[in-house]
């Protein structure tokens, strides 16, 4: 476990302020939080180095964790494990899951009159089909939009096509998205054979990112890979020199469903345990790296803010419920089967958070709700001073395994990181356990403890946000990555 972090110096201040057994003014019923307490949670967060070491736990003990797999078994029972460990009630609610399998992936540039041969780094996308046994070779044709494919007409035809695209910063991505997404499909529509796209990367050392696509019904389905920022740049290259010939092996495939669950843990609620305050993160990770930023942090920041309230003396007014969803990156079901499961009593939660932007230092707080929620939670923001976060900030709260939360209008609570290199890592072999650091995961971790146990313990609750103008549809696979906003 990593030594106790360093503190600010107001930090230090307030936590030296909290008596040895801090008693929360919840003692009083029209009270709110007490911020004893703040430095009670707070300080344990920053000190203990707890969020840390089970991040470890998880990314270098269980590893990558994709729906169906045996990794993402593991990672259920140890999420059981260790809140059983902590004194957190904890169940399993099942969930089916798609399970896609990656096999083999190669490909090559053939070498023509103008180049040689050249290798491509690349990844199947989730869900993509394989390739024939014995490859695919087509040539390529470039493309910077969904649009532009339909108005090159016959071109496409017999093609791969290739989108391009221009993804320089964390805010790029959502522009970006559905050429992943919807690009193969699209392509198919105009009888292309196969599809390329540039990784949705904002750094890269020749490392694509992979992330789920999805297949329109009726529509032929073809391969479908990502290929590195550096790939992406030396295809434009060539092709402003005439034809280029690329050769595509893929052995991924579709299996039937598998059986999961979403770990559901709670810590009751003294006086209203009936309400809920809901923090998510999804346990389930792309099958390239170990799922450290997404969404390894997020889980152990839920699961760590759970630990420590469940230490206090007496608990929150209402209860805190803790849902490690599973197959969030490539179906969203868990999200789907919560909301079904639960769809009496989301009338009764109160809030819901979701961690799915990284393990970075946090920035502030986001709010969905009705008039008068900021009057609400502004005034208990002051204990995230010292961390930087001590501020509500404009923009949506929100997550992708929330969403199915939005028709019973519960309002959301986000606590929003600095995600700036988030898609540094993302959906790649890179998104590891050293891209993440301790002193920025335990940060982020204090904020989303104190925020939970403010809305868990203040006299009022937030108002409900209004109903969509129409029931939105939650997003099937590909669920949307966070769309974190640099600060």
């Amino acid at each position: 476990m990593p030594s106790a972090l360093p503190l600010s110096a107001a930090l230090l201040s307030l936590l030296t302020a909290s008596p040895k057994a801090p008693a929360p003014a919840a003692a009083t019923k029209d009270s709110g939080p007490s911020t004893q307490v703040a430095g009670q949670l707070i300080g344990a967060a920053l000190a203990e180095g707890h969020a840390y070491a089970r991040l470890a736990e998880l990314t270098d003990g269980i590893g990558p964790r994709l729906s169906g797999s045996e990794g993402a078994e593991a990672a259920v029972q140890w999420a059981r494990r260790s809140f059983e460990a902590d004194g957190v009630k904890v169940w399993l609610e099942p969930v089916k899951v798609p399970r896609w399998v990656r096999g083999e992936e190669r490909g090559r540039v053939l070498a023509s009159e103008r180049f040689g041969e050249h290798p491509l780094s690349l990844l199947a996308l989730g869900g993509s089909v394989g390739t024939p046994a014995g490859g695919l070779t087509a040539e390529v044709i470039e493309v910077r939009s969904l649009e532009e494919v339909a108005t090159l007409g016959d071109k496409v035809k017999g093609k791969i096509v290739f989108f391009n695209h221009a993804m320089r910063e964390a805010a790029d991505y959502g522009k970006a998205a559905g050429l992943r997404t919807r690009g193969a499909s699209v392509a198919a529509k105009s009888g292309a054979v196969g599809m390329l796209v540039r990784s949705l990367a904002t750094a890269s050392l020749r490392s694509p990112h992979t992330g789920a696509m999805r297949y329109e019904e009726g529509v032929p389905q073809v391969p479908s890979v990502a290929v590195s920022v550096e790939d992406a740049e030396l295809l434009h290259r060539l092709l402003a020199g005439g034809p280029v010939k690329v050769e595509l092996k893929l052995g991924c495939q579709t299996l039937p469903d598998a059986d999961s669950f979403n770990v559901v843990a709670e810590v009751k609620g003294r006086e209203k345990p009936q309400e809920v305050v809901l923090l998510g993160a999804h346990l389930d990770s792309w099958d390239v790296g170990t799922g450290a930023h997404d969404d390894g942090a997020g889980v152990t920041m839920v699961m760590e803010a759970a630990r420590l309230i469940a230490k206090l003396k007496p608990a929150p007014r209402r209860s805190v419920r803790v849902v490690l969803f599973a197959n969030e990156e490539n179906g969203l079901r868990g999200g789907r089967a919560y909301a079904e499961a639960h769809a009496a009593e989301l009338g009764q939660h109160v809030a819901a958070l979701e961690m799915d932007s990284g393990g970075f230092r946090p920035l502030g707080v986001t709010l969905r709700a009705g008039p008068g929620g900021e009057e609400l939670v502004r005034p208990w923001l002051r204990p995230l001073e010292a961390l930087g976060a001590g501020q509500l900030l404009a923009g949506d709260a929100g997550g992708a395994d929330l969403s199915p939360l939005i028709p019973a209008r519960v309002p959301f609570v986000g606590v929003r990181v600095d995600s700036s290199r988030y898609f540094d890592f993302h959906h790649s072999h890179a998104d590891t356990l050293d891209k993440v650091d301790p002193k920025d995961l335990a940060q982020s971790t204090a904020a989303v403890a104190w925020v939970a146990y403010v809305l868990a313990e203040v006299p009022g609750v937030l108002p409900r946000p209004e109903a969509p103008a129409e029931t939105p549809k939650a997003p099937s696979a590909p669920s949307v990555a966070p769309k974190p906003s640099a600060p």
